[in-house]
């Protein structure tokens, strides 16, 4: 599968999807006019990595803000996540969070409570 890449911006996390190196990283803030737009392309990408997913799959959130509509569309990322573990793969979520971020810590808290996949949170020091 082809990598997936997109660089951060003012209003645009860093996302990289990479099968190839098991790489799964959305990270940075998160707010862009048109997040459906945005999101729609990692979602067609996590949806056809879920045909021949790897053995593992440690998908990485280190998301330092993001608006109500990222919610929705790391719901539908988490759904799809939930679904190659439920098909026998072996699916590890890590919530990266600020340890000062007590919102941004909630909000995996809450993300977790939804889905049944390992889900693991993970502080760290924000500078």
């Amino acid at each position: 599968m082809e990598r997936l890449e997109y660089q951060e911006r003012d209003d645009t996390p860093l996302v990289i999807l990479d099968a190839e190196k098991n790489e799964f990283l959305i990270a940075g803030k998160s707010l862009p006019e048109d997040t459906g737009a945005f999101f729609k392309p990692i979602l067609n990408w996590l949806n056809q990595y879920a045909t021949n997913p790897g053995e593992k799959t440690v998908f990485n959130f280190k998301l330092i803000y993001f608006n109500t509509a990222t919610s929705k569309s790391i719901v539908d990322l988490l759904l799809v996540l939930e679904n190659i573990h439920k098909n026998g793969n072996e699916v590890l979520v890590k919530w990266h969070y600020p340890d000062d971020d007590e919102d941004i810590q909630d909000s995996g808290e809450e993300f977790a409570s939804i889905i049944e996949i390992p889900f693991e949170q993970v502080p760290y020091e924000y500078e």
